[in-house]
């Protein structure tokens, strides 16, 4: 892989997430003459929303319908900061006004139940069906609580898992709020692949953050049963200098959850080892949402195998899988990943649209994360398909050693990274 250089890692936050797109814009015209194809988007998160964003603008004569139960999104990304009193929940909330308004993208709120592929038609929750001719698939994931035994979604209301925003965010905000000072707080991750891997290292900072303010006896003890972290030297750097003794990390095989005894606020790994806390944030393996499954998009993954080069499905033609349910090789499973696949993919669909060849691209994702308010770490990657298979081909991550100005900068980069990617997610 090659190592970046500064100049290099300036170049790519300039350009990561737009450079997918570019290329595309002169077959618009040819997309939207003659009869008005219709593509279907199931779900309106930073994948669904997005593509249906730029499916609109690439081919402005496009039927685009995006499919979402809920009225509102909340994003995870960010929601750390109001886990860790940084920003309130209106921080993270957003409607679909725009999306409808200004790229003219009809909104259903429905639910997806089935997926026709053969007949090109999906089934709503509330009877209605939807023809289309390509259809887009951003579900996100599901939790498999069955993995963690005495774990189940009923517990999940004393115990958080905060891994999708929203009512869980405020369960756990409330915990922190109503812990006792010299309580420890429990943040364990899954085995990966799962949603967000970094956030957890962000989650167990900007809460120790909260505590260093509010609860200053207090603890954060983080169970991480993967392999390090790109960023962990930087985390933990920051660990020390800005929460010395506080933090507590754990990795291994000994830091996989197996068990849940929710009453005793008790968590244990594989082989009996137990850890107590005042506050458990536990959050479970995962897999593609269930709509993908009963599609027959999953493999036995129990994730969604896609073309990297347009992320249509290797298993239904005519049905692209963008964001957290696809399995995109090297590229980790987040909000950023989702914005340049959804673009990648309405490229690719205006392309098979045209009966054109779809190009070769190159997609850029640019992560940030915060361990304070005025302290960020990013990393830079480049990915192209390699053998069927997304590979990083060049990337890094700011130097451990940066001063306060260029992590207070980053800090302040990430928060219009931020405002940038939902602004492109809901057409603001």
């Amino acid at each position: 892989m090659h190592k970046l250089t500064r100049r290099d890692f300036a170049r790519l936050l300039t350009v990561a997430g737009t450079g997918v797109c570019l290329n595309m814009l002169g077959s618009a015209a040819r997309a939207a003459s003659g009869a008005r194809p219709r593509v279907v988007v199931i779900g309106a998160g930073f994948g669904g929303a997005t593509c249906a964003n730029f499916l609109r603008s690439y081919g402005p004569q496009l039927d685009v319908t995006v499919v979402e139960p809920k009225k509102q999104y909340i994003t995870c990304p960010f929601s750390n900061t109001v886990i860790g009193g940084i920003n309130d929940m209106s921080y993270i909330t957003y409607d679909y006004a725009q999306l409808q308004a200004r790229r003219g993208c009809k909104l259903v709120q429905d639910t997806v139940t089935a997926i026709d592929a053969n007949a090109r038609v999906v089934r709503l929750k509330g009877g209605g069906t939807l023809a289309y001719d390509r259809l887009v698939v951003a579900p996100g994931i599901e939790f498999q609580w069955d993995k963690i035994a005495g774990h189940s979604l009923a517990a999940s209301a004393g115990i958080p898992h905060a891994w999708i925003a929203g009512e869980q965010t405020q369960i756990l905000i409330k915990q922190l709020q109503g812990m006792p000072d010299g309580g420890v707080v429990i943040v364990a991750a899954p085995r990966k692949p799962f949603r967000a891997p970094p956030a957890i290292l962000e989650r167990a900072s900007l809460i120790a953050y909260y505590l260093s303010v509010n609860k200053p006896k207090s603890k954060v003890l983080v169970l991480d049963p993967n392999d390090a972290e790109p960023k962990l030297a930087q985390f933990l750097k920051a660990w020390g200098e800005m929460y010395p003794g506080m933090i507590e990390r754990i990795s291994g095989p000994a830091a996989q959850v197996t068990r849940l005894d929710a009453a005793a606020r008790t968590v244990y790994g594989p082989n009996g080892e137990s850890y107590k806390g005042a506050v458990i944030n536990l959050v479970p393996p995962q897999t593609a949402a269930a709509i993908a499954a009963t599609a027959g998009l999953t493999d036995k993954s129990g994730w969604c195998p896609v073309n990297p080069a347009s992320f249509e499905s290797t298993l239904q033609k005519s049905v692209y899988v963008i964001g957290d349910s696809c399995i995109a090789g090297d590229m980790l499973k987040s909000a950023c990943s989702a914005n340049v696949q959804a673009k990648a993919c309405a490229a690719a669909i205006i392309s098979s649209l045209n009966g054109a060849k779809m190009h070769e691209q190159a997609l850029t994702t640019a992560f940030y994360s915060l361990a304070g308010p005025k302290f960020a770490i990013s990393e830079v990657q480049t990915y192209r398909a390699v053998n069927g298979r997304l590979m990083s081909v060049a990337g890094g991550v700011s130097e451990t050693s940066a001063a306060k100005r260029i992590r207070l900068k980053e800090a302040e980069y990430a928060a219009g990274w931020y405002k940038s990617i939902t602004a492109e997610m809901l057409a603001l």
